[in-house]
């Protein structure tokens, strides 16, 4: 594990810069918060890292030592200039500037494989995490900095599931590597971090086919979680509780249960009935 870590506190001071609490910026600066980030992320020297989410470039600087090219993406300006102070000294660091939500992977990446490294504020977690496992250049492997809340979302191992978890579960299988607490980022968050790798399957649970209907038959499910899916995918497909009902039952559903107790095999059910109804 390299121990050559990157002061940030200095080209903030230089460059006057302050992080910004509208965007989320919470820069992760304790060297045990980045070596259980690169821990998980398992970066060797062959690989291609998108990092999402630069900051001063405190992980993005670890990330380039371990790995072959390193795509790092800030949608601060502020901090660009800085960024690319910090990171002089290394050839196989590329800078973008500009917004995850609008870039493709397809343009950023040229490399076959790639891993995602990205430390992320709560606000577009789930939007981002969708958008790069829509993309039609997925990564392999995903390492996300997520608040712990989210991360137990992502994993329901209460057995509760959400439209977020079903989106990630969809794709690939979520693992909780390791918890950051608040004191290793600058400034602390109100809560703690935990480290979440998503690996993904060669293909999604449903075939690619059916994506579109499966998400479509979640939201509607999940729009009105205190309701029975009887009631809610009868709104949300703009059809009766009776056909709703028809297809619950067809799916193998009690139609009295709630989208959040459904597991993906009986997600996967609802969709084969559904394209047999129709």
């Amino acid at each position: 594990m390299s121990s050559h870590y990157l002061d940030i506190f200095p080209f903030l001071q230089k460059y006057q810069v302050q992080p910004k609490k509208s965007l989320g910026q919470n820069f992760l600066v304790d060297p045990n918060g980045l070596n259980k980030v690169l821990q998980a992320a398992k970066v060797s020297s062959e690989d291609t890292v998108l990092e999402i989410g630069a900051g001063l470039g405190s992980l993005t600087y670890l990330l380039a030592q371990q790995s072959r090219q390193v795509v790092a993406v800030e949608l601060d300006h502020r901090l660009i200039a800085p960024l690319r102070e910090a990171l002089a000294g290394f050839t196989n660091v590329t800078i973008c500037e500009g917004d995850m939500l609008k870039l493709s992977p397809d343009v950023l990446i040229e490399a076959e494989r790639y891993v995602v490294v990205a430390n992320i504020p709560y606000y577009i977690t789930s939007a981002l995490i969708r958008h790069l496992l829509e993309a039609n250049h997925k990564p392999t492997r995903m390492v996300l900095t997520v608040q712990q809340e989210v991360a137990e979302r992502i994993l329901a191992r209460d057995g509760k599931m959400s439209l977020l978890a079903l989106s990630v579960q969809v794709y690939g299988k979520p693992e909780l590597k390791a918890r950051i607490l608040a004191g290793c980022f600058y400034p602390p968050p109100e809560v703690d971090s935990a480290v979440l790798s998503i690996e993904l399957y060669e293909e999604p649970l449903i075939p690619s086919g059916s994506l579109d209907l499966f998400f479509k038959l979640a939201h509607a499910g999940f729009a009105q979680k205190r309701k029975t899916l009887r009631n809610t995918l009868a709104t949300g497909m703009n059809e009766s509780p009776a056909w709703a009902e028809k297809l619950l039952t067809a799916a193998g559903i009690d139609p009295q249960r709630r989208a959040e107790t459904l597991s993906m095999q009986e997600w996967k059910q609802l969709v084969e009935a559904y394209q047999q109804l129709s």
